[in-house]
């Protein structure tokens, strides 16, 4: 009998040949998410890198520990889970209690990643998911903001999109507070310049996509643009560009909304996927019980990926056009 040589089967393609694989693409990510953290350590203190130290170290452990005792192999090593803790971590507030940070930990690893089997089957992003999950929970834990350490005689804040939810425009903090950064929120999100500077090398060493971030934040700016030139309150181009800086725009955008596995595989899919997330977090915003909406959006939307793949996907051998 012929003995076959295995460097004659022929795989289907595509046939890529590339140094990155997943630890790589996972570390360069967190890599580009440092220079918010720097941000977010100067304004709100060292409390930021502890959190975001605990989350890190714990989604390893739990999915370390679920791994061993399934005796399944272990991929604590391929940084997914660090990737995922420390997304977590930037969508919490500076004073969150650590144990309630561990109880998101564990239900983005176990609950969303591990129960679904593990890093590339998760139907939902697992650290937007947890953050949910955690909001819900611990509502007045989740929704009480540190106010930065400059701010004299002030332990929390309002943040910009809860100052607007009560009506009060005039008291709004500057766009320019918000591109840099002293403002009251979640310390991921609270510097649009540090995550933008992330985001585009990202996009630059071509780890993600443009399309879904340019259609998140070119929706959000039309859709505020048009809403206040037609209702009148406020400049329009100014609260256009405040909604784009204000709450986890940018965050979500670049770093949440274009997870390989709950985004959709296509271009015309992923516009469609990013121009959604836009007008679900608009609607939120503006006439919804909860002044933000990026985390809900990007929920809804991964559950709709499924679809959306199915609706974009390439016919290969299909028959005649009609």
């Amino acid at each position: 009998m012929a003995k076959y040589n295995d460097n004659l089967i022929v795989s289907s393609s595509p046939h890529l040949v590339t140094a990155l694989d997943t630890q790589k693409t996972m570390l360069i990510v967190m890599a580009c998410l440092l220079p918010s953290l720097v941000v977010s350590t100067v304004v709100f203190g060292f409390r930021v890198i502890l959190l975001t130290a605990v989350s890190i170290a714990a989604c390893m452990f739990f999915e370390w520990g679920w791994n061993a005792l399934l005796k399944r192999r272990q991929t604590v090593s391929d940084c997914s889970a660090a990737l995922t803790g420390m997304l977590l971590a930037f969508n919490v507030p500076a004073g969150l209690p650590i144990w309630t940070l561990l109880v998101g930990d564990f239900a983005a690893i176990i609950v969303v990643k591990q129960l679904f089997g593990g890093i590339g089957k998760n139907l939902v992003n697992p650290a937007i998911t947890a953050r949910i999950i955690l909001f819900i929970s611990f509502a007045t834990e989740m929704t009480t903001w540190p106010a930065p350490k400059y701010v004299a005689d002030a332990t929390s804040t309002a943040t910009p999109l809860g100052v607007l939810a009560e009506g009060s425009i005039a008291d709004l903090p500057s766009n320019m507070q918000m591109f840099l950064g002293n403002i009251g929120g979640s310390f991921g999100e609270v510097s649009a310049v540090a995550l933008l500077v992330g985001g585009l090398f990202l996009i630059w060493k071509k780890i993600i996509s443009p399309i879904i971030p340019c259609c998140f934040i070119g929706t959000v700016f039309a859709f505020a643009l048009i809403y206040y030139a037609v209702t009148g309150q406020g400049d329009p181009l100014q609260m256009a560009i405040f909604h784009v800086l204000a709450g986890g725009v940018m965050l979500g955008a670049f770093f949440m909304a274009t997870d390989y596995v709950t985004s959709p595989l296509l271009a015309k899919g992923k516009v469609v996927f990013g121009i959604g997330c836009g007008l679900m977090t608009m609607v939120i915003r503006l006439w919804g019980q909860y002044p933000e909406g990026v985390s809900f959006s990007i929920l809804l939307m991964n559950c709709l990926t499924p679809l959306i793949n199915d609706f974009f996907q390439k016919r290969m051998y299909g028959g005649k056009k009609k």
